[in-house]
């Protein structure tokens, strides 16, 4: 069943484009990862939402997600209250919702 995992990041002032620019230049090539979108979701704050085949592939792909992020978390400010520079979750469709 489908999987969904969501990040939410907020950029450090004047980084944001270099951020959208590494996400238009970064490839998920592992197995199960479907497709996913950067969303802006206000003043230098982002999600990125990732849809996967199901949660073993996305659990098993955490180690190159990482990396991806190691490639721009220079460009990340820490969100607070111990979150560090994102905010990840995951976990499994349960319903779906038609246009």
């Amino acid at each position: 069943m489908t999987a969904y995992n969501v990040v939410r990041f907020r950029t450090k002032p004047d980084k944001a484009w270099a951020f959208i620019e590494a996400h238009e230049r970064a490839v998920i090539g592992v197995p199960g990862f479907l497709r996913g979108a950067l969303v802006e979701t206000g003043d230098r704050t982002f999600c990125f939402v990732g849809e996967w085949d199901g949660m073993e592939s996305l659990a098993a792909a955490r180690p190159a997600m990482v990396a991806i992020l190691d490639s721009f978390r220079d460009l990340l400010e820490d969100l607070g209250g111990g979150l560090g520079v994102t905010d990840p979750v995951s976990g499994m469709v349960v319903a779906e919702v038609k246009a």
